[in-house]
């Protein structure tokens, strides 16, 4: 506290000196209590700013601790429930609370379905047809009749009704696959006349191995198999077996070798056919690729070749026994083929190649290899970024659960407006997205701006949220692009869907064995999901593809699966159709619920 001045009365006189002495000290006591001020105020600041700094590091370890909550027992859909509140259960550290987990998954499942207030018109169920498919063959047999019921106990024999007034069930029976042995016989003509003339016989027709030992149906049905069902080939020796025959994994992997070569004009086709599509997807996933003891025998043209050799030899050199190699996928979002291919690591030669002369929109994350593919294009390339991958970090914010929501309802009004204009032409969809997507983008730049600039529950830069912010500003012009397109998709989901073939193959057979191995396995993934995604029977299609090909057909415009498709409906599998259709009208009718739900 300052002290206050001793002021002598009118009978004590101070001298000139005195005085001054008493203000020098007046002064160095409030110049004290003046530092003691400052230190009290910078004393509070850095209080205040702990206080910040400890209040973002709780909202972080709250977000690791949800993110935690969520890997362990959170749905894997991408579903999002708006309901941020919901409090959690604590079980504690106990014994109970190990038995509780193993039900726990159920009840958040029961527990976050969403539930609407007002009440939902209960859409009219298809009636089921519970009937056999009238097309599968069929043979009567008649139930044996006990003697005993053939005769009344009082009146003596029972008369036989008419075949008509039969009752008829029907029961679906399986029989295993037979195999069965085609012998051919190869007649041989001589000249009469002079031996010397030779001797003349039929051609023998090009097959799979040498001798024509095994058809194209046996082919078909290890590539649908291991690629399509995703059976590796030693489960595939049981399967076999069960029919008689017992092929060694050498036999099988024989057989897929030549079927690749056969077939690798067709893929390099196909390749060509998705380059000149005006977008092109593109996604990738991990392979894990077993490292060989030496550098392996390469096609020395092939552009992949230097950098498989260094990455390769890096291995060898540093004794790793596998690395971790790359499977990526290119799919047309006109033309309707999957394209794969095989790479020894995530470096950009494997779509740097594909894109070489590709003029268009590519679609793909925002992997910084992409961007560099795009620049290196001198402007004859634009890249769209898919909105999912911007969605799904808000929705894996914990911190900011109101603002994450807005962005969140944003995005879900933009899918419903994609999937209103799912069947529309591309001149319709653009339309419809320039009338109604382009509005609610403008609000999502105006809160980019606005955000960093409120002064209350201002947004810690290290958080989730922040985070997701600037995923969206950084990659503005490409999450937008699709605004001015009408051919360009709001996602790349469909194109990442596509790694389930892999992963679900992944897991069966575990490895790649080698670079070849792993670029067979591409080509054979190019085949058959573009078999499915036309909706083919997938072993009719590849059977009748190899036999074509053995003859020396190079008509490959009537093996695109679209055309090959009208030649042969019997091999359409319609069912898949109708369920797709079904999808889409149940989408389309939850969505047009919610949109005029006052709740929404």
């Amino acid at each position: 506290m300052i002290t206050h001045m001793n002021i002598p009365s009118d009978k004590t006189l101070l001298s000139r000196e005195d005085l001054l002495d008493q203000l020098r000290s007046a002064e160095a006591e409030l110049e004290s209590q003046r530092g003691q001020l400052r230190d009290l105020d910078l004393s509070l600041q850095t209080r205040d700013q702990r206080i910040i700094e400890l209040q973002q590091q709780s909202d972080e370890w709250k977000l690791a601790y949800n993110q935690l909550l969520q890997r362990a027992f959170g749905r894997r859909s991408e579903r999002y429930i708006d309901n941020p509140d919901q409090l959690r259960l604590d079980f504690g550290n106990t014994p109970e609370a190990a038995d509780a987990a193993e039900g726990l998954a159920d009840a958040l499942e029961e527990a976050t379905q969403e539930i609407d207030a007002h009440t939902r018109k209960k859409r009219n169920a298809r009636k089921r047809n519970e009937g056999l498919p009238a097309h599968l063959p069929r043979y009567e047999v008649t139930a044996e009749m006990p003697e005993d019921l053939k005769t009344c106990s009082t009146h003596g024999d029972r008369t036989l009704l008419p075949e008509s007034m039969w009752d008829r069930t029907e029961t679906l029976e399986f029989e295993r696959p037979k195999l069965r042995v085609r012998v051919t016989l190869y007649s041989k003509f001589a000249c009469a006349e002079d031996p010397n003339c030779g001797i003349a016989s039929p051609e023998r027709p090009q097959g799979i191995v040498e001798g024509d030992k095994y058809d194209p149906s046996i082919a078909a049905e290890i590539i649908t198999n291991k690629f399509s069902y995703h059976l590796p080939l030693y489960r595939q020796q049981d399967y076999f077996a069960s029919s008689g025959w017992v092929p060694s994994r050498g036999t099988q992997c024989n057989i897929l070798m030549n079927c690749f070569f056969v077939i690798t004009p067709l893929l390099d086709f196909f390749k060509k056919q998705v380059q000149q599509d005006s977008v092109v997807g593109c996604d990738d996933t991990s392979v894990t690729l077993i490292v060989p003891k030496a550098l392996p025998e390469l096609d020395k043209n092939h552009s992949k070749t230097a950098r498989t050799y260094e990455v390769l030899g890096a291995a060898i050199n540093a004794k790793q026994p596998s690395i971790t190699a790359k499977m990526w996928a290119y799919r047309g979002q006109t033309v309707k083929l999957n394209v794969f291919d095989f790479t020894v690591s995530r470096h950009r030669d494997g779509p740097e190649l594909f894109f070489a002369d590709y003029r268009g929109t590519m679609m793909g994350d925002c992997w910084h290899g992409f961007e560099s593919i795009v620049v290196a294009s001198n402007g004859l390339m634009e890249r769209g970024a898919c909105n999912y991958h911007a969605r799904r970090k808000f929705i894996s914010s914990a911190a900011y659960p109101d603002d994450a929501k807005r962005w969140i309802a944003w995005y879900r009004q933009l899918s419903d407006i994609e999937d209103r204009g799912k069947l529309m032409s591309p001149e319709e969809r653009l339309i419809l997205r320039q009338a109604e997507a382009v509005p609610i983008w403008a609000m999502m730049e105006q809160d980019l701006v606005e955000l960093p600039l409120r002064t209350h529950n201002v947004i810690a830069p290290k958080s989730d949220f922040a985070k997701a912010l600037q995923y969206v500003r950084n990659h503005l012009t490409e999450l937008k692009l699709y605004l001015s397109h009408g051919n360009v998709p709001f996602s790349n989901n469909d194109t990442e869907q596509l790694m389930k073939h892999v992963a679900v193959g992944r897991k069966n057979w575990l490895f790649s064995g080698s670079v070849t191995g792993g670029e067979r396995t591409a080509g054979f993934f190019t085949l058959t999901s573009s078999a499915i995604r036309n909706d083919l029977d997938v072993w009719l299609y590849v059977q009748d593809v190899l036999k074509q090909l053995l003859r020396g057909c190079t008509d490959y415009q009537s093996f695109l699966p679209w055309n090959w498709r009208e030649a042969h409906p019997e091999a359409v599998r319609e069912y898949r159709v109708e369920e797709r259709n079904q999808r889409i009208e149940r989408q389309v009718e939850r969505r047009d619920a919610r949109r005029l739900s006052p709740n929404s």
